[in-house]
């Protein structure tokens, strides 16, 4: 592994000074590439026996450059943060491609690939260092939901295989050159638990802590995850692992994300990071919100206090992050609420006894 860059408390010290911005959407980036079968496969994967279209994460292998340079956009908008292009490179979603045994190497090229972007640009202006997240995605399966309607106790993944990934993950977005490791697009709190517990696994063994954000997902309008719980109990659940950051992303747009914001701004004792999408998607799957509607959005949350690191997930482009980055770049940052030591519990809602 390599040494630590960027230390939990380091961080924070960084967040205290102002506002810090996350990349957009990568999904969307490559799309419009319009990449077919054999652009995904590249040469090394020529002849594989499985359908590869659709495997963002493994053109950091076969599509380099075109990675490198999405991530290239995004910092040039102004982003501090690049997330690596792993979000299904587990072993457990990159069986769908039968390539569980590359899931290793993609991440560390992965991290790699981004390391080096961020570097040349960190070089270019010392006085804005430039980050890389290494992305723990949420896996195509859930440990707390049984995917069969007609068995509820069934499960098709446990906590002790989703921890053994995300361990493997883990150790190779480090060696890749990792600063921060952020658990994302977070849908299920068990899924997310064996992802914290695997990382201060990796930590441990390691001898060194990176700065940990996590970010979870608010499905609908009903403002709760997929596998049910309020924003104050999924909050709760995790704030154990003592992250540098707490966040939401994906599925809500900024309008309707913005009261899930509000109520973790007014609870976490970490930071706040968001990446809303560029609204709900129309009837073609596409994002119609544009880049200064969103920007207006977000700088509205800024001027009220409720964010420390802000980006875009799906639909966003470095338009959507330009503008952002200028909306908010005058803004003070969050300061986190003070411990209160009350006592927490979460089950699908929260409860709290104060002191």
């Amino acid at each position: 592994m390599t040494t630590a860059r960027l230390s939990p408390s380091a961080f924070r010290e960084q967040l205290q000074q102002r506002i810090f911005i996350l990349d957009g959407a990568m999904g969307t980036m490559i799309q419009q590439h319009q990449l077919d079968e054999a652009g995904y496969r590249g040469a090394e994967f020529a002849a594989w026996p499985t359908d590869l279209k659709g495997n963002n994460d493994l053109l950091v292998l076969t599509q380099p450059e075109l990675i490198a340079e999405i991530h290239r956009q995004y910092l040039q908008a102004g982003a501090d943060i690049i997330e690596t292009n792993t979000f299904n490179a587990t072993t457990i979603a990159m069986a769908d491609y039968q390539m569980e045994h590359l899931s290793a190497r993609i991440n560390q090229e992965a991290a790699a690939l981004a390391r080096r972007v961020c570097d040349e640009f960190t070089a270019q202006n010392p006085a804005k260092p430039r980050y890389v997240a290494g992305v723990l995605g949420p896996t195509n399966r859930t440990a707390s939901i049984s995917p069969d309607v007609n068995d509820p106790g069934f499960r098709n993944v446990s906590f002790d295989e989703l921890v053994l990934a995300y361990m493997e993950s883990t150790r190779a977005l480090i060696a890749g050159g990792a600063d921060i490791i952020m658990l994302e697009t977070i849908f299920d709190t068990l899924n997310a638990k064996a992802a914290a517990f695997a990382v201060l696994q990796v930590f441990e063994d390691s001898g060194y802590a990176l700065p940990v954000m996590i970010s979870g997902t608010i499905t609908d309008a009903s403002g709760r995850t997929l596998s049910g719980q309020t924003t104050e109990a999924f909050y709760h659940s995790l704030a154990h692992v003592q992250p540098v950051s707490f966040g939401l992303n994906c599925a809500l747009g900024p309008d309707l994300l913005r009261p899930y914001v509000e109520t973790l701004s007014g609870i976490s004792e970490a930071y706040v990071s968001v990446h809303p999408n560029a609204g709900l998607p129309n009837e073609f799957g596409e994002y119609d919100l544009g880049a200064s509607d969103m920007a207006a959005e977000i700088a509205d949350w800024a001027q009220q206090g409720f964010l420390n690191i802000v980006g875009g997930c799906c639909g966003t482009t470095p338009e959507h992050i330009k503008a952002i980055s200028d909306a908010v770049k005058n803004a003070p940052p969050r300061q986190p609420k003070a411990t209160d030591h009350s006592f927490h519990l979460a089950g699908l809602e929260a409860f709290s006894v104060e002191w």
